[in-house]
């Protein structure tokens, strides 16, 4: 196993304490000042989610980050909540954050999350793809014979996955183990709700020239309201594989609007690191970093319709 070794975050926010930190965003809870008090009484159990420029692949955080991918991430996620608000409701609950992380944070109700990763696929690659080639299947889903990488699939599928603690791979498994460890109603409700959104992004998407290959969701249960509610990111290139459209072939690598050029360069002869080994990946290169920001900017531009001042 691999652990990710995270950065604290060096920013104070006024009225908020910092409670943890991932591979690419950081916690925040109200503090016990006056300023945390009224947070609290103005929202209710609430926690501030900020998105940073930090990039991880293979289970490192990489140096340097991308600049402004926390702002795209962010807003990107705030226009599909949008999008998706008559489907299923979402944990924002303010955008009204401290100046130092504005356009990067979102006040969310704290929910009682699923241990599950919600995976809708519409097309196969990646870990999918190599279950198929191993079984004609993808989490006990049996799929048609000469499916290729890149492949549309009948329909969409459901093919959830386990989380993983930090620096672990998460985990694909079948129906049923979703249904062991929370409950067939659950289980159905999360599968539903996967894949009625991953309908109403793709079609958005395909309106737009992009192809939603797939895209994971998480989703936990409203305190207050008992209502189970879409949290953490939504539809973003770092949750999802979107594809230009008037480039998918299937039977190879599509290109995509995320992080690709930064796997593809760590697992290069240029950047001359070994993968299999415990040592951390090299500082990635200008062009690497600056190729990589067009993307993700190029994903929030074709999706909503405008650019995204940074």
């Amino acid at each position: 196993m691999t652990t990710a070794v995270v950065p604290e975050p060096s920013v104070a926010l006024p009225g908020w304490a910092h409670t943890y930190s991932g591979k690419v965003r950081d916690l925040y809870v109200p503090d016990e000042s006056a300023a945390g008090a009224a947070i609290t009484a103005a929202h209710g159990d609430v926690v501030l989610v900020v998105a940073s420029d930090r990039v991880s692949a293979y289970d490192h955080v990489l140096s340097p980050g991308i600049p402004g991918k926390g702002v795209v991430l962010t807003q990107l996620s705030l226009w599909w909540f949008e999008q998706l608000a008559d489907l299923v409701p979402n944990h924002v609950v303010s955008t009204d954050v401290p100046e130092a992380v504005a356009g990067r944070a979102m006040v969310c109700r704290r929910l009682s999350m699923f241990p599950v990763e919600c995976v809708a696929r519409g097309y196969l690659t990646g870990s999918g793809l190599v279950e198929y080639r191993a079984s004609g299947e993808v989490t006990g889903i049996p799929l048609p014979a000469g499916l290729v990488d890149g492949s549309r699939l009948p329909e969409p599928i459901f093919t959830p996955a386990t989380k993983a603690e930090l620096g672990d791979h998460d985990e694909n498994v079948p129906f049923s183990a979703v249904v062991e460890q929370i409950g067939a109603d659950a289980a159905t409700t999360l599968r539903d709700l996967t894949l009625a959104v991953y309908a109403r992004a793709e079609a958005v998407a395909r309106e737009r020239g992009v192809i939603l290959a797939d895209t994971k969701l998480e989703f936990g249960t409203d305190p207050t309201t008992g209502a189970v509610t879409l949290g953490d990111e939504v539809l973003t290139p770092d949750s999802s594989r979107f594809w230009p459209a008037d480039a998918w072939e299937p039977g190879r690598a599509q290109p995509s609007f995320d992080k690709q050029f930064v796997r593809d360069w760590l697992t290069s002869a240029a950047s001359g690191w070994d993968r299999e080994s415990d040592v951390p990946p090299p500082v990635l290169p200008a062009d690497v970093v600056e190729r990589t920001r067009d993307r993700y900017l190029e994903a929030f531009e074709r999706l909503t319709g405008a650019p995204l001042p940074l």
